[in-house]
């Protein structure tokens, strides 16, 4: 297969060849957004706009994002959870993510064993305090606890928290002011019908997660359809070797991959893509960093936490994808008190440097578009841009 076909591919996967919807976007659009991607990943980082609202924006346009909102805290169609990092995930998906819970309640972190040996009985203590008075943040325990040399510096009380989400026995029922966390228990707040279903056995949700991964992805390496869900390489391999016998994937080879792919039976070849979206950097499309670089020819790091003398980019960059390519990158933040979208920051890749007004003409445009979306009044561009 050609590396262009298998971009192609790629791209109608993750929802890149549907037409954005004219006129008002409504739930249907989002649940179809949604069946694109699986997954939306969270990051606290709010220096454009929180990272999980972007990836529908980028396949459907601006959106609002109340609906979103109603979808995870009242209609319960998404939950909280570590599925590829922490994430909004379908309902649905629950079943095949209880594995990782019992995983996770049966062999507790380091830090978790040594609060049970210092503070025994205080973690149960924690969970009567979520099911008396839940929901709740860490920081509204009645002994939150002090800090420790744990995991980002957490207190005691977050510890706790984050073990139980994590073992599944509470989960989040929506997002604070300041983005924290509210812990409640998990048979509040999903639905009873979801949580009655049976739960696989873990190579049987595996599996479905990797035929999952392969439908989202349309066409990957065992290790990117591994890393979708975070399933190990070598526990992916046998399954994705049962998931091709069974026709549920199949091999090929892609031009200049080192390593052999996975095609979906069911993934579309669209003679062309007409895209046009700024991604943020935790999109599923550019999640793996070496099939972004093999796909696109893009090698993309996050500079967030690179110091500001050693960027190459930017601070909070994200790729511009025009037709079928990561043509550019550009670093924005939301000035909310001036109402500005500031770039900061623009670079036309190499490989585009002869359609560098085009692109640039592009871009701007779809700046100007996320600009009315976050309701800013103003693009402010670099200087002599």
């Amino acid at each position: 297969m050609s590396l262009a076909t298998a971009r192609r591919i790629a791209l109608a996967a993750q929802g890149f060849a549907d037409a954005r919807p004219r006129g008002r976007v409504d739930v249907r659009h989002l649940r179809r957004g949604l069946a694109r991607v699986g997954v939306l990943q969270i990051d606290s980082i709010n220096v454009l706009v929180r990272s999980h609202w972007l990836p529908l924006y980028s396949r459907l346009g601006p959106y609002p994002r109340s609906l979103l909102v109603d979808m995870t805290e009242r209609r319960r169609e998404l939950f909280e959870y570590w599925a590829h990092m922490a994430s909004f995930v379908p309902v649905d998906l629950h079943p095949l993510l209880r594995w990782r819970m019992a995983r996770a309640a049966g062999d507790a972190w380091g830090r978790m064993k040594a609060l049970q040996r210092d503070r025994p009985g205080y973690v149960e203590a924690v969970y009567a305090e979520v099911e008396a008075r839940g929901p709740l943040t860490a920081g509204q325990l009645s002994d939150p606890g002090t800090k420790g040399g744990n995991w980002w510096g957490w207190a005691h009380g977050k510890t706790a928290l984050e073990w139980l989400f994590w073992c599944g026995r509470v989960t989040s029922a929506g997002r604070g002011r300041n983005f924290e966390r509210m812990y409640d228990l998990t048979e509040r707040v999903l639905p009873p019908e979801v949580l009655a279903r049976t739960t696989p056995a873990e190579a049987d949700a595996q599996r479905a997660l990797l035929e999952l991964s392969g439908r989202l992805h349309g066409i990957g390496t065992a290790r990117d359809l591994a890393d979708y869900f975070r399933i190990r390489v070598p526990q992916a391999r046998p399954l994705l070797h049962d998931l091709v016998e069974a026709g549920a994937l199949v091999p090929v080879r892609v031009e200049g991959w080192r390593e052999p792919a996975y095609l979906h039976p069911e993934a579309r070849t669209p003679r062309r893509v007409e895209a046009r979206a700024l991604l943020s950097p935790f999109d599923s499309l550019v999640w793996e960093r070496s099939r972004t670089e093999r796909l696109f020819g893009m090698q993309f790091r996050l500079e967030v936490y690179t110091p500001s003398h050693k960027r190459v980019h930017g601070y909070y960059v994200l790729p511009f994808l025009l037709g079928e390519h990561l043509v550019a990158r550009v670093d924005v933040k939301a000035d909310r008190a001036s109402s500005t979208l500031r770039v900061h920051a623009t670079h036309v890749e190499p490989a585009f440097a002869a359609r560098h007004d085009d692109v640039r003409e592009e871009l701007a445009a779809e700046l100007r578009t996320m600009a009315d979306w976050l309701e800013l009044d103003e693009v402010a561009l670099p200087p002599g841009r």
